[in-house]
């Protein structure tokens, strides 16, 4: 009988470690379900080095955010630069989601609707980069279509593509949203 190997631990530096260990498990399991003890052992290290780096678990979860938005934002721009018109440029988000969406970066949708569901208080430090995230996306992709009234629709498809993809009760959601916004920016 095979055994169930354990993922292997994160590398780098306990900092390093510790914002691995939470997107590995805000990720999967949720951020109200993730004890933060569960995140110091997954990441290898005491639990002291976790309120040395943070404030405590809203502390991680401000830098896990912060981690998925770095993350997200330079894969949607190396998109952007290979796109060659002005359209493609803003249909890179689309590209951008598939392409977390086939790596498995959204087990549980997007992160910062997830975490926007999860934490109700809005005086909580995530909302800052929640909020954030999300009017950067707005104001990014006003900046490709050059037309606030665009990029409010572009958004609406892309957050609606979010739930497509979470739920999976539509066939190929960002597909369906790319083409209905390729439809609308060139109508």
């Amino acid at each position: 009988m095979a055994t169930k190997r354990k993922p292997a631990a994160p590398r780098g530096t306990a900092r390093e470690r510790l914002i691995a260990a939470a997107n590995e498990l805000f990720s999967r399991d949720g951020i109200a379900a993730t004890p933060v003890d569960k995140a110091v052992s997954r990441a290898g290290v005491a639990t002291m080095t976790l309120y040395h780096h943070f404030s405590g678990k809203d502390g991680l979860v401000v830098a896990y955010l912060e981690h998925r938005n770095e993350h997200w934002n330079a894969s949607w721009a190396a998109r952007i630069d290979r796109a060659k018109s002005t359209v493609d440029k803003v249909l890179a988000i689309f590209d951008a989601l598939q392409a977390w969406a086939d790596s498995g970066e959204m087990a549980r949708g997007c992160a910062f609707v997830d975490a926007a569901a999860e934490i109700t208080d809005r005086a909580h430090p995530a909302w800052a980069v929640i909020d954030r995230h999300k009017a950067d996306l707005l104001a990014r992709l006003t900046e490709l279509t050059g037309s606030s009234r665009d990029a409010q629709r572009v958004l609406l498809l892309y957050e609606g593509t979010l739930t497509g993809l979470l739920i999976g009760h539509l066939d190929d959601p960002v597909g369906q949203a790319r083409e209905t916004a390729r439809a609308l920016l060139s109508g």
